[in-house]
């Protein structure tokens, strides 16, 4: 079975594996061969690249990819997809599969082991997507890009800047390890079975992250700025620091001691953060 750009192409291969779309797996599998031309343009894929692809599912993706001349390393938690994925395997052995949780994955010692440079495309599992780009994005050197599927509310937050409704401590999160860009929005129709929400592709050019005293320390005052965002900072990070200690940064940085989260950029909460620190 080589192209499954209809559902019903798509429903009689999986009925052929004995197997259906698990919603619990968050699988929704692109029918559209379009979308996955497009989604391999968005990550620059050539000939010779090293990807990593996250949950191909039957395949269509990582196919393209083989296609283009690209080495797939593909990781699939459904054991029976993972098999199914061998018949796609080149003549040059240019595919490389491992049946597990990409959670459970041990990435770092991967990436040691092969260094890359690597680009990860994918239809990211949406009910995952956080802890996925967690892993992935501080991987600078490893990792040079990260172009993935997500939900559009997901993608909106991910490039939104300072002064937006979707801006947030995920967006600075992505921001602080990458330059990311919103590249196209997916309709349910793309799909088999259909989700209930739209998709989007996004593209992260993974960069050096700012160098600071800790990341950590950093992430948690972002995420306590935004856990009450229509609040000032100086009510809302006071059980980090002393109300007298962030209004003088406040206006330290020419900011009003009135400022909320949303009014700060990605630069400001750094510096911002080294004042206090």
């Amino acid at each position: 079975m080589s192209k499954m750009h209809k559902a019903s192409e798509l429903q009689s291969f999986l009925k052929e594996l004995g197997v259906d779309a698990r919603k619990g797996l968050s699988q929704n599998f692109l029918i559209d061969g379009n979308i996955l031309r497009k989604i391999a343009d968005a990550a620059h894929v050539k000939a010779g690249d090293s990807i990593l692809e996250i949950g191909p599912g039957p395949g269509a993706l990582t196919e393209l990819l083989l296609e283009r001349g690209a080495h797939v390393t593909a990781i699939e938690l459904d054991a029976v997809f993972a098999h199914a994925l061998e018949r796609l395997q080149t003549q040059d052995q240019r595919l490389h599969v491992f049946a597990t949780d990409f959670l459970k994955f041990p990435l770092q010692e991967f990436l040691i082991k092969n260094p890359g440079p690597w680009k990860v495309v994918a239809n990211l599992p949406y009910h995952i997507t956080t802890p996925i780009l967690t892993q992935l994005l501080p991987c600078h050197g490893a990792i040079e890009s990260v172009t993935i599927m997500v939900q559009k509310e997901v993608a909106k937050r991910m490039v939104s800047s300072h002064g937006s409704a979707d801006y947030g401590s995920f967006s600075l999160f992505v921001s602080f390890y990458s330059k990311a860009s919103y590249c196209f929005t997916v309709e349910p129709t793309c799909f088999y079975p259909k989700p209930t929400v739209q998709s989007a592709v996004v593209h992260c050019q993974l960069h050096a992250p700012h160098p600071i005293s800790s990341t950590e320390d950093f992430f948690r005052l972002t995420r306590t700025a935004f856990q009450q965002r229509r609040k000032m900072l100086r009510s809302s990070l006071k059980e980090l620091y002393s109300q007298e200690k962030i209004i003088s940064s406040l206006m330290q940085l020419g900011l009003k001691e009135t400022a909320r989260p949303e009014e700060l950029s990605l630069a400001q909460f750094l510096q911002l953060f080294t004042l206090m620190n």
